[in-house]
């Protein structure tokens, strides 16, 4: 991949990145936190069980923010991954200059 094409990758991973706040809002008003996360799957169970008749709402209530957490940590390691080939390239690259530069 090229350097641009990472960068835009970049961009688009931090984009995804969800707030607490939004999922709790999410939560309370139209029972779509799953979804706001992009857990379409668990989110049409949790419907059709009407939030597990109440236990599975009240526990996603504690359990928001590390769930939320959760689906942010993924992320930020990719994001991480990204920018530890963007540095090794540019050392890469660095190097190659210094061994030119010698000759």
């Amino acid at each position: 991949m090229t350097l641009k094409h990472d960068l835009m990758n970049k961009y688009l991973l931090q984009s995804k990145m969800k707030s607490t706040g939004t999922a709790y809002l999410c939560w309370f008003f139209l029972g779509c936190h799953y979804a706001y996360l992009g857990k379409w799957g668990i989110q049409i169970l949790y419907w059709i069980t009407l939030g597990g008749v109440g236990i599975w709402m009240l526990i996603d209530l504690f359990r928001m923010g590390s769930i939320v957490n959760k689906h942010n940590a993924l992320i930020a390691q990719q994001i991480e991954d990204i920018d530890k080939k963007e540095k090794d390239e540019a050392h890469e690259r660095n190097m190659a200059i210094a061994k030119s530069n010698q000759k």
